[in-house]
This record gives C-alpha cells, structure tokens and sequence, in this order.
C-alpha cells in the first residue's frame, strides 16, 4: 500500500483523510503500513475520489516467500 507516498505528495494528514471518507484513523493507519489483509472496493472508490488518484497509485504488488513456491 503507498498511501503514504500519496497522502505525502497530495500533502494531506490522515486525520483530513479520515474525515473526508469516513475512515477511522485507526483502520486508515492499518491501510497505510500495509498491516491489512483487505480492503473493501468502496474504501478504496472513496480513497481515490479524495486522493484523486487511481487504485494503481495506492496498491502495489510484491511477491511474498510464499509466492514464490507457486510456480
């Protein structure tokens, strides 16, 4: 997750992110380190609407240790 890249170059705190979409800080915070497991589409429309950006622009893919075994 780059939300933090974004939030950075939009210079944007969370907590204004927070209450332009609804999002605890908290549950943003999970988000923003990359602690989390999903995201919901709508949290992800709301975060792009307010960032104004694309969900390619918040969401990277990296293989893990497990993926890498999958071939």
């Amino acid at each position: 997750m780059n939300l933090d890249r974004v939030l950075l170059e939009r210079r944007m705190s969370l907590t204004e992110l927070s209450d332009r979409v609804g999002v605890t800080i908290a549950n943003l915070s999970i988000l923003k380190t990359g602690k989390a497991r999903a995201v919901r589409f709508s949290t992800l429309d709301a975060l792009c609407r307010e960032l104004e950006c694309q969900p390619g622009d918040l969401l990277s893919f990296e293989y893990g240790p497990a993926d890498a075994n999958d071939d």
